[in-house]
């Protein structure tokens, strides 16, 4: 007898073929049989009108710190997501030398917005290798299966120490390249590097941005000589310019594994992802496996009155009151006096490019209790402030005072030039893509993106006017297809003998919650965090985690090696 039976499902499997009706039988966490009239098992779970598919595998995100603590894993956990992939764009907490702790948290704080007083307060640091990190993770239970990669500035950082910024010489190449190697062979998923200016810190660029190439090249030597299929991950602002766009069909023949690489359309080059999207299918067509890594939706940075950024937040009037308590800002806000004073200042940064950001005022857009991801252009600030007469900051100010100060505005970082989504639609159904992004554990004053795997169900495969993706496609998209590039063969599909990740849906009630600004990291540490409604059931290796939204107390989540 099973130990569980799901019946009357409307089974999508994540393969992308059609979706079918029938009864799925579940025993010791693995899948033992789909079909009509399953028999009986010990508990029973009737799915009639719902959509039961596989539990969600999201690559791109950066609990590095929180899954030493979190057996929850929110906000992932919360959107049906069964398996994460960490350690993304070169930064994480091992390999660390005893007493280097502190220069990790910095990068990590500057780069992914993540409290340093959290991750001072919540890592215990039991580890200073890479494989010991993982048997770290491995010690905690959870709600979901985590899987790690090695990255970059942690490598450069154990074995440069003070020099991790500078050039490396032959021998500590050499050094980091068994590193690379051991992490590997210890369960590593893959490695990961950034190369883009935008991840900085006090310091300046992160360590490895501009590592020459020669270093890259032994690292994905080490890579393949620990043999298996380990994937390299990058984040570069020079995707189509020579000699980095040669540089990364070298690194994935080198590797001897799969390459992925961050990709959305930019204001400056609104058609550069095209060229992109050829070049992964030449580089497929030679037997390599390039992924571009691309996002259902913008990257959505959410100007609120506590966000770590906003169109007033550098302003002096603004700086003056930004240590009193919400209520006292909002109140202050509020002053008429206090309301012309800030509205007649500018900005009082010489940084042009958060200038550039927080005054953008044709994408600047309410984001709503139900938030709207792919807003009309006439709801921007802008278009209101000119039908009403008034300037853009007026209208700016007055939305970020709604709801006492708790609400957000929407502010898409790339991938909204043209107003619309359907370069993203572009990126997400060709067939080299895989679907990440969502950042999910990071930017926590900023950014709250890891709704996007319900996103793909709400928006693509329901609500959307106009080209939608079916939503065999919007499950394949973050089951089976994220689930191979990181060789995750048992999961990802429903099908006899895979693990039982699973979800179970009521499509009629799916919806994502408006974000909310909450305290609740160690030391006090605030965070975005986002709900969903509609998962009846989130299942782990055939046990219940979550039911309705709410955990169950079980925790069968594990760590995934390669």
């Amino acid at each position: 007898m099973a130990d569980t039976v799901i019946r009357n499902a409307r089974i999508v499997d994540g393969t992308g073929e059609v979706s079918r009706h029938g009864d799925i039988a579940i025993e010791n966490g693995i899948i033992a049989e789909i079909g009509d009239n399953v028999a009986a098992g010990r508990h029973e779970i009737d799915a009639d009108g719902r959509v039961v598919a596989p539990g969600w595998v999201d690559v791109h995100t950066h609990y590095d710190g929180q899954a030493t603590w979190d057996p929850e894993m929110t906000p992932s956990s919360w959107q049906g997501v069964t398996t994460v992939v960490m350690g993304n764009c070169g930064v994480g907490f091992a390999p660390v030398r005893s007493g280097a702790e502190g220069f990790l948290i910095e990068l990590m704080e500057a780069v992914e917005d993540i409290p340093g007083t959290a991750l001072h307060e919540g890592i215990d640091w039991e580890w200073n290798t890479f494989g010991e990190y993982l048997d770290a993770l491995d010690r905690t239970p959870r709600v979901l299966d985590i899987a790690a990669q090695l990255p970059h500035v942690a490598v450069r950082a154990y074995v440069l120490g003070e020099r991790a910024h500078e050039d490396a010489t032959v021998d500590e190449i050499a050094e980091m390249a068994v590193i690379v190697e051991q992490a590997m062979r210890d369960g590593a998923v893959g490695f990961s590097t950034s190369r883009t200016i935008l991840h900085r810190s006090k310091y300046g660029l992160v360590p490895g941005t501009t590592a020459p190439d020669d270093e890259l090249r032994a690292i994905a030597d080490a890579m393949a000589a620990a043999g298996g299929s380990r994937v390299f991950q990058l984040i570069t602002d020079r995707l189509l310019v020579e000699p980095e766009r040669s540089l990364i069909g070298e690194l994935t023949r080198r590797s001897d594994g799969p390459l992925t690489y961050s990709l959305a359309q930019t204001d400056f080059d609104p058609t550069g992802y095209l060229q992109a999207l050829e070049d992964a299918a030449a580089w497929n067509d030679e037997g390599l496996r390039v992924a571009p890594q691309v996002a259902p939706r913008p990257t959505g940075m959410l100007f609120g009155i506590r966000s770590s950024l906003h169109p007033f937040i550098t302003h002096p009037t603004y700086r003056e009151m930004s240590a009193l308590s919400l209520s006292e800002r909002v109140a202050r806000l509020r002053d008429p006096e206090t309301r012309a004073r800030l509205l007649a200042e500018e900005p009082a940064t010489a940084n042009r490019i958060a200038v550039s950001i927080i005054s953008k005022w044709r994408q600047i857009f309410p984001l709503g209790d139900t938030p709207d991801y792919e807003p009309a252009a006439d709801t921007s600030a802008q278009a209101v402030a000119d039908a009403r007469g008034i300037t853009p900051q007026e209208v700016v100010l007055d939305w970020m005072l709604e709801r006492d100060g708790e609400a957000f505005l929407f502010a898409p970082l790339a991938g909204f030039t043209d107003g619309n989504l359907d370069s993203a639609l572009t990126m997400m159904s060709h067939p080299t893509s895989v679907v990440g992004l969502g950042d999910g554990g990071a930017h926590c004053g900023l950014i709250c993106d890891a709704s996007m795997p319900t996103y793909l169900l709400t928006h693509w495969a329901r609500d959307r006017v106009g080209r939608q993706l079916s939503i065999e496609m919007a499950v394949h998209l973050q089951t089976q297809r994220t689930a191979q590039l990181y060789g995750m063969t048992d999961r990802g599909v429903l099908a006899p003998g895979k693990r039982a990740d699973i979800n179970i849906i009521d499509m009629d009630r799916l919806r994502i919650a408006a974000p909310e600004m909450i305290n609740d990291l160690p030391a006090n540490g605030r965070r975005l965090i986002q709900r969903a409604e509609g998962y009846d059931i989130t299942m782990n290796a055939g046990q219940v985690t979550f039911e309705n939204g709410e955990p169950t107390g079980a925790r069968p989540g594990r760590l995934v090696r390669s």
